[in-house]
């Protein structure tokens, strides 16, 4: 019965020494995988730093659109009226060219046309 007491007591100990330092390491575990791959973790930082730069380029081309276009309204502006744009504008809404315009007229593609039916290829 000693024998089974000190078996007892000794693996009371060995559980008692193991399972502080089990449980430490477990938790130090979980934090440190969310650390990485949470949903706030380092692998979601750079996923966020990365859509923040395409929204930073988007933002920078899409202001550049937009002083372009405040540029060319400014010329057409009564108190700084710019005759050659407003002439170009008024010749696009009017459908209209210069007599002195030189036009290209481009063929237009006309649909492929299919092969099947068509009894005329055979001869």
């Amino acid at each position: 019965m000693t024998m089974i007491r000190t078996l007892r007591s000794a693996l009371g100990r060995i559980v008692r020494q193991v399972v502080g330092p089990v449980i430490g390491v477990s938790v130090v575990a979980y934090f440190a995988y969310h650390t990485v791959h949470g949903d706030r973790g380092l692998v979601a930082l750079t996923h966020l730093q990365s859509e923040v730069a395409r929204a930073q380029s988007t933002l920078d081309q899409v202001r550049g659109e937009r002083e372009e276009m405040e540029r060319r309204a400014s010329l057409l502006r009564p108190d700084n009226l710019d005759p050659d744009l407003l002439e170009e504008r008024a010749r696009a809404v009017l459908n209209q060219s210069h007599p002195d315009d030189l036009v290209i007229l481009l063929p237009r593609r006309s649909a492929p046309q299919s092969t099947q039916g068509n009894s005329d290829q055979g001869r």
